[in-house]
């Protein structure tokens, strides 16, 4: 396994301190798999308050559960964790205690193709529970007793659903039945973690409709996602991964999924204005084309994805918005060459008066954009007043 310099300076110092250090986690199972990864995270002996007095600069990412982070020479974070061994959990977090060995630090890992490790000295793969196995099957398995495993962190269900989209493989079946059993204990899990979760499926799934159906079968979409029907229009491959895009896509009011999954504004109200519509202009024709810009507004090129999204290539209307934008064309009050300031100007006060009259230039400059000039506006206001 290639590693980085600094990944191996990191190494190295905890080791000639006396520290036994393994390369952990998804890096580990990414190079089994072929992909190089850079960001390598390591697992050790020392304890967190020896990681901080080893290296002069150190971020406390999450030390109460083991994990400093190292700050290389380019100020690049590397996370260092103590091996650790799971005393209690709520089915949401765990508590640890540190101390053991990289055999009991793999063995709280959710599945046995997470729980590999690489000494990057003594270039020894540590696979206690035949993971390189299952990677070479093409088999998502629940580390130890599945059951178990899921009453640990109930967002595993999520995680094992992803890891089988994301790779194209099979989840073994006593891992996915002890999943589905589990399932309704997702709804004790936060909206944050459920979101984190989708939106990380959506941008590295092979299928995006395998993973819905996965999250269908499996429950998840029963508790947290009920919009996402049996047969979603999507055609894949998918080249666009906007997970807000997608999430409209594939469930019926992105808005309300979105805002249950307690997404940031601005991702709730693009679901909502993809819901809202309307999804396309009813034709290619240029003045019907402008007349959809200024009914969507900033939603255009969301709308133009989602279409691409459903029919796997860009519509036919598509390149008339980009004519249309080309030109310059007016397709918001905004861009009228007479502004409300103007008509105050002329003696129109603020208000109902002033509202239809920039709507009328408007609906005016849609039909035809060679009247958005000044003076054809003015002459216009003049014949309306």
């Amino acid at each position: 396994m290639l590693l980085p310099a600094p990944v191996l300076d990191i190494a190295r110092t905890l080791e000639g301190a006396g520290f036994e250090t393994w390369c952990v986690g998804g890096a580990v199972r990414d190079w089994w798999l072929g992909h190089a990864d850079q960001d390598v995270d390591l697992a050790t002996a020392a304890t967190p308050e020896q990681v901080q007095a080893l290296f002069p600069r150190t971020v406390a990412v999450g030390v109460k559960h083991g994990t400093v982070g190292v700050l290389d020479r380019d100020r690049r974070l590397h996370e260092v964790t103590t091996f650790r061994r799971d005393v209690s959990t709520d089915g949401r977090h765990a508590v640890v205690e540190f101390g053991g060995s990289i055999d009991e630090d793999l063995a709280r890992r959710d599945f046995t193709i997470n729980a590999l490790a690489w000494h990057p000295f003594r270039q020894e793969l540590r696979d206690p529970f035949a993971g390189a196995g299952d990677l070479a099957a093409g088999v998502v398995r629940a580390v130890g007793a599945p059951a178990r495993r899921f009453e640990e962190d109930y967002l595993r269900i999520l995680r094992m659903v992803r890891f089988a989209a994301r790779f194209g493989f099979t989840i073994d079946p006593p891992t996915w039945e002890a999943a589905k059993a589990s399932a309704p204990q997702l709804k004790s899990l936060s909206a944050e973690r459920v979101r984190e979760e989708w939106f990380k499926g959506l941008e590295s799934a092979r299928s995006v409709l395998e993973l819905a159906r996965a999250w269908r079968e499996v429950g998840a979409a029963r508790i947290w996602m009920p919009e996402l029907p049996d047969a979603p229009q999507i055609a894949e491959p998918i080249v666009d991964r906007d997970p807000v895009v997608l999430t409209a896509a594939l469930c019926h009011s992105a808005g309300g999924v979105l805002s249950r999954l307690k997404a940031s504004n601005a991702e709730i109200a693009r679901g909502q204005a993809l819901s809202r519509g309307p999804a396309e202009p009813e034709s290619a024709e240029a003045a019907v084309v402008r007349r959809w810009l200024a009914r969507v507004g900033d939603a255009a090129d969301d709308l133009m994805r989602l279409a691409e999204v459903r029919r796997g290539s860009p519509p036919v209307w598509a390149a008339a918005v980009e004519r249309s934008r080309a030109r310059g064309e007016a397709t918001s009050r905004g861009q009228l060459a007479l502004t409300g300031d103007d008509l105050r100007a002329g003696g129109v006060p603020p208000g109902p008066e002033m509202g239809r009259l920039l709507e009328k230039m408007l609906e005016a400059v849609l039909e035809d954009p060679a009247r958005n000039t000044r003076e054809t506006l003015l002459a216009l206001v003049k014949s309306w007043r």
